[in-house]
């Protein structure tokens, strides 16, 4: 649930300050917290998710409203009461428009979260924080709707004098998050060129194995479908039918539907070379697939537990997410696992963080 491979001291430099936009739950601030930051600001949509963060973040402003809606002049009022010290901005907007899933590319007169990185940018322009950090889906860097949102955003940085910005697609796991897919990551300094940070994980680095499954939720005690743990919080598991447990019994360790029986099986798969992830299991010894807001759900990805015969529990995902035992989620079923699945992994934000205080050190801010 939390390898002894990074269970190293965060580096200390000044006290930084993070602004936590399009929060969520808060992964991408538990793991700031982690790397020795301090949390002030959450803002974010959803109710459940304010819910979370407020219980895990207890300090921090939390605007009970989205980016659409919170004055620029208050949050720049906010900034400086928190200087001198060095400030962070997060913002990991909402990136359904811009995923694979997402069959339709959406039109920015109906589709009113492809702004949502304009408007962020609008707030860096007027505060100036030292520190802006974004990360979203691959995709963001593909979709044109004339003015593509990236690249306006990107001049915008260039425009408030955020010189250099480092940016580009990378896998998770070269970030010792314990699944395969991708994500993009933005990272600029007001104070110069500043890198994204070397992988830690992976052929060549200190921790030449990526992290696995096995390795954040190996040790969970078992649990039956439908069933919620008595010790460990949040270690619960989605009711299943009787007829996907007839199929979950059947799927070995890292298969899927193939491996049925014909009189398991959906029309829909025999139709299609596609959906090869959902009703499938997880392997031990590799990365998951990427969690998503149905991370819980055995029919909508690969979602099943390595050997026993249910999905992963909300507790399990949090964990795959890199959260600790100890974050804690509000909120129905459904919603934590939302939650889970939106979030950014903690483990990747710590990494990050890590690596700003590194390069705020260089440049010579405290």
């Amino acid at each position: 649930m939390n390898p002894e491979s990074d269970r190293a001291e965060p580096i200390h430099h000044g006290r930084v300050k993070v602004f936590d936009f399009f929060s969520g739950c808060g992964g991408a601030s538990r793991g700031f917290e982690d790397a020795g930051m301090e949390i002030v600001f959450g803002l974010d949509w959803d109710a459940d998710a304010r819910l979370t963060f407020k219980k895990n973040f207890p300090a921090a402003h939390v605007e009970p409203t989205d980016i659409r809606e919170t004055s620029v002049d208050s949050v720049r009022k906010l900034v400086a009461d928190h200087k001198p010290n060095p400030i962070l901005f997060c913002g990991c907007a909402p990136c359904q428009p811009f995923t694979k899933q997402n069959t339709t590319r959406p039109d920015p007169n109906s589709d009113d979260r492809v702004p949502l990185l304009i408007k962020f940018g609008r707030f860096i322009q007027a505060c100036k924080p030292d520190i802006v950090f974004v990360e979203n889906v691959p995709g963001i860097q593909k979709l044109r709707l004339g003015a593509e949102p990236l690249n306006r955003f990107l001049e915008m940085l260039e425009e408030a004098g955020y010189r250099r910005p480092a940016c580009r697609a990378v896998p998770l796991k070269q970030y010792g998050v314990p699944q395969g897919r991708r994500r993009f990551l933005l990272l600029a300094s007001l104070h110069g060129p500043v890198e994204l940070p070397a992988a830690t994980h992976g052929p060549g680095t200190a921790n030449p194995e990526y992290a696995t499954v096995h390795d954040w939720i190996g040790d969970l005690p078992p649990i039956e479908a439908g069933e919620t743990h008595p010790e460990f919080p949040d270690h619960r598991a989605a009711n299943l039918s009787e007829r996907n447990l007839e199929r979950v019994r059947v799927t070995p360790e890292g298969g899927g539907h193939r491996s049925w029986p014909d009189h398991l099986k959906l029309e829909c798969h025999n139709e299609t070379k596609g959906y090869s992830d959902v009703y499938g299991r997880m392997s031990w010894d590799s990365p998951a697939s990427g969690l998503t807001t149905r991370c819980i759900s055995y029919s909508n990805g690969r979602f099943g537990h390595p050997e026993q015969d249910r999905a992963i529990s909300v507790r399990e995902a949090a964990c795959l997410q890199t959260f600790p035992m100890e974050f804690h989620f509000e909120g129905s079923l459904s919603s934590m696992a939302r939650q889970i699945g939106n979030a950014v992994p903690v483990r990747l934000t710590k990494t990050i963080g890590r690596h700003v205080h590194r390069h705020l050190a260089q440049v010579g801010v405290s």
